[in-house]
């Protein structure tokens, strides 16, 4: 993906991000907010467009990108930090084995159990195990998915899945399912009525997934496809 990106001309960043328990949410995505701030900051200097620009990434880079892709643009116009006044907003997400939800809650209805007990899932929110099922619980599982965001203008998706599909056991190991096709199924049900392209694609489909990605990718951001 990185060198189909290069050679079509497009500027690559690699962003990282603090981990839990080291911080807990919102903390991780708002890391990945200024990078992009910081990028468009600094895009006469560094020769970009800052109005075009995507997010990629995988499994928790995945749901990053998606959370900032539809999230109202985080640009505080009044900070007196100039990264903290540019623009959040993408032009369209490529991911992999995204998830379009954290919450546990919406994770069992769609995955099953195994995927809703994710080990990582409790240090990212900060909660005790007896504060999972409270009001607090759930106010920060919805302000942690990306699909409690989504508006009709919101950017185009394509997102690649590997994990097998099927019902997964109920008795499987925790966190089995968490890259599950239905985070992105579930997506496209929402993102398809406000007419957002949303390309859903599995590994058992054969084809190039990098390619396909690196296609989609330039055509939203305007740059010439390879051949």
């Amino acid at each position: 993906l990185l060198k189909g990106c290069l050679d079509l001309g497009m500027s690559v960043m690699s962003i990282n991000y603090r981990l839990s328990p080291e911080v807990k949410f919102p903390a991780h995505y708002m890391d990945c907010a200024r990078a992009i701030q910081f990028a468009r900051m600094n895009a006469a200097e560094w020769n970009l467009d800052p109005t075009r620009v995507a997010s990629t990434g995988g499994s928790a880079g995945a749901g990053t990108s998606l959370w900032l892709a539809f999230h109202d643009d985080l640009a505080d116009k009044d900070a007196e930090d100039p990264v903290l006044r540019q623009s959040t907003r993408l032009k369209c997400v490529g991911v992999f084995g995204a998830q379009s939800s954290y919450d546990p809650r919406v994770i069992r209805k769609w995955v099953g159990d195994a995927a809703a007990r994710h080990p990582a899932l409790e240090g990212f929110y900060g909660l005790k195990s007896d504060e999972l099922d409270t009001p607090k619980a759930y106010k920060l599982y919805e302000a942690a998915s990306a699909i409690s965001y989504l508006t009709k203008d919101d950017p185009p998706v394509i997102a690649f899945y590997s994990e097998p599909r099927g019902p997964v056991a109920a008795d499987a190991r925790p966190g089995t399912g968490i890259h599950h096709i239905n985070f992105g199924l579930k997506l496209k049900e929402q993102m398809d009525p406000l007419g957002i392209e949303c390309v859903i694609r599995h590994a058992d489909e054969g084809g190039n997934a990098v390619q396909e990605m690196v296609d989609f990718l330039a055509k939203y951001l305007q740059v010439a496809s390879i051949p």
